[in-house]
């Protein structure tokens, strides 16, 4: 792919935020999905590619709106598959919380990880720790070779971490070798994406979140130059099953950037609520303004959009 599909995509992630803006803090999350996946579907399908959705809101006959399998794109052009989600962060939303946001990550035909909604053990990091992190070493160890990267001390870091009972052991240990800690109530994607960002308080990700954020945070972490690595966790026996059956056979596989998203991944996302990475939508007389970012992993271009949207000038999502 020679265009940067990822600047025509993010056109699909502002349309998706801008649809949910005035339902955050509503508390109707269902409502904010379906429009977020009404708004998105729209714009995808006119952009010039013959897409296929491989990680989407859900697979055929779970939902009628950008499931897995759906093609999308005007059905001219290069053949893409996409990694999606409208809303990242539904109920986040509704209650007005912080981490929700909408992104897309799209690569040629077979090089994004197709896997099913399960969840992952995860780690990333931005470019200063790549190459020097590994799901087979202990928290203390890639925080004290994170540190040693970083040329600070272990305890300037600050671990993002979902605050989930799982992960009990883990805030336990991270507090013992002496980082600091932010807690997640949801959003690890945003949390991922931040550990990119030198101005970010966030320097590392670990735990267990859902594996198509993950598929979709590779995307992007790889196209910022940082690094990640997961490994499949299913939560019970149907979603064992369903990565066997998607050809997931080894749960103890350490998956790299390389093998959740390939060569010349492409990732745009637009804040809906103000969080670790990105700003929300902010409405003003006649329009409104979102943030957004476009990344690119053949050239490690990240870009930050600020865009103004004047609803006089052009329809109203």
């Amino acid at each position: 792919m020679d265009r940067n599909l990822a600047l025509e995509a993010v056109r699909a992630t502002e349309a998706a935020a801008l649809a949910v803006g005035r339902l955050i803090g509503k508390g109707d999350a269902e409502l904010a999905e379906r429009a977020a996946c009404e708004a998105m579907r729209s714009a995808l399908n006119a952009i010039a590619i013959d897409g296929e959705i491989v990680i989407g809101e859900g697979d055929r006959g779970e939902t009628d709106l950008l499931y897995a399998g759906q093609i999308v794109g005007t059905g001219i052009g290069p053949e893409v598959d996409f990694a999606l989600d409208a809303l990242e962060g539904s109920l986040v939303s509704a209650t007005g919380g912080p981490n929700a946001l909408s992104c897309v990550a799209l690569a040629e035909r077979g090089k994004i990880l197709r896997c099913p909604n399960t969840y992952m053990e995860k780690i990333a990091v931005g470019p200063i720790g790549r190459g020097i992190i590994s799901l087979d070493r202990s928290p203390t160890d890639n925080l004290r070779a994170l540190a040693e990267a970083k040329k600070v001390y272990v305890e300037d870091l600050r671990v993002a971490i979902l605050d989930r009972p799982r992960h009990e052991g883990l805030v336990a240990e991270v507090r013992r070798v002496g980082a600091g800690i932010k807690l997640l109530s949801a959003g690890d994607l945003s949390a991922a994406l931040a550990t990119t960002n030198p101005d970010s308080e966030i320097d590392i990700l670990m735990g267990v979140g859902g594996a198509h954020q993950g598929v979709l945070a590779a995307a992007a972490i790889r196209s910022a130059g940082g690094d990640m690595q997961c490994r499949f966790r299913p939560r019970h026996e149907q979603e064992a099953e369903a990565c066997l059956a998607a050809g997931i056979l080894d749960f103890n596989h350490c998956y790299t950037l390389e093998e959740l998203a390939g060569d010349n991944v492409m990732f745009a996302a637009t804040g809906v609520t103000t969080g670790d990475y990105l700003r929300g939508v902010r409405f003003f007389s006649g329009g409104a303004m979102t943030n957004s970012v476009v990344m690119r992993s053949k050239t490690r271009t990240v870009r930050f959009i600020q865009a103004i949207h004047r609803f006089d000038f052009k329809p109203e999502y």
